[in-house]
């Protein structure tokens, strides 16, 4: 990415300090803390793709939640409190422990219940750094405020890893270093490039508003490569997901359907 950044952008480092927070909050919140959350998550039993993908479509959600408070002008009415409410009640249709004859609390520490929490924490931790950085709205391309929020999410990552006393050596087999190839330069190199670009021309509601193909695809893929099956409760969710979103953001549904509407009848 710095290699990017020093053909691409006119500038390849911070100089302010908002410009260095802004890197900071990419770093900590979109960087290390979403994929920390994310992968420890996934790695949990019971989580399928698909259901892990349901709560990350809460993002449109969660980021309109919190761009109440830190984005001006903004406030929550009661049907936008309603519109949370469903998002909450969704992400719990993924996290409801199996049954279990056993009465002690350990049951939900041995469930998909943990897992969908963290992806939880993983989702609220990228709408917030969202928000956060459109708060703060630097004067840095894009590319370079990636470069340096990746490189500082990596660094944290690491030191928590070691810390945790996880192994540092990826197996040299052909699926681990496959999936570590993709993952460094298709969902991040490439992914955070066009995310961070499109977060300074749409703002972070809109821009996360990708989050809800994400069921769809992860259902798919899941189910080609993974034999996972999608199950009448996630689907559930992912309904109740999109219902809390269109509450939230029913105004700017309503001015576009009036404009396509208007659209089609001029054509005509």
């Amino acid at each position: 990415m710095f290699a990017y950044v020093g053909v691409t952008a006119d500038r390849w480092r911070p100089r302010t300090r908002r410009e260095w927070l802004t890197v900071a909050v990419g770093g900590l919140l979109l960087i290390a803390a979403y994929h920390a959350f994310l992968f420890a998550g996934e790695a949990r039993p019971g989580v399928t793709s698909a259901a892990a993908a349901v709560v990350v479509s809460l993002s449109p959600v969660i980021t309109t939640g919190f761009g109440r408070f830190v984005l001006p002008d903004d406030r929550l009415t009661p049907l936008g409190v309603l519109g949370l409410c469903c998002g909450l009640v969704a992400s719990s249709f993924s996290s409801s422990p199996r049954p279990s004859t056993r009465g002690d609390l350990s049951v939900l520490l041995d469930s998909n219940a943990l897992g969908s929490l963290l992806v939880l924490c993983a989702t609220a931790s990228f709408a917030l750094g969202s928000t956060l950085t459109e708060r703060l709205d630097p004067d840095l391309p894009p590319a370079t405020v990636e470069a340096w929020s990746m490189l500082l999410g990596a660094l944290l990552m690491n030191a928590t890893s070691v810390a945790l006393g996880e192994p540092q050596r990826v197996p040299l087999a052909p699926d681990p270093l496959a999936a570590l190839g993709y993952l460094s330069v298709v969902a991040s190199a490439l992914g955070f490039l066009l995310y961070f670009s499109l977060l300074d021309r749409l703002g972070s509601v809109e821009v996360n508003l990708v989050s809800y193909v994400a069921p769809i695809v992860a259902a798919v893929v899941g189910w080609w490569l993974l034999g996972e099956t999608l199950d009448a409760t996630t689907a559930a969710g992912f309904l109740v997901v999109f219902a809390g979103f269109c509450l939230l953001k029913r105004r700017a549904l309503h001015r576009e359907l009036r404009r396509f509407v208007d659209d089609g009848a001029r054509a005509d």
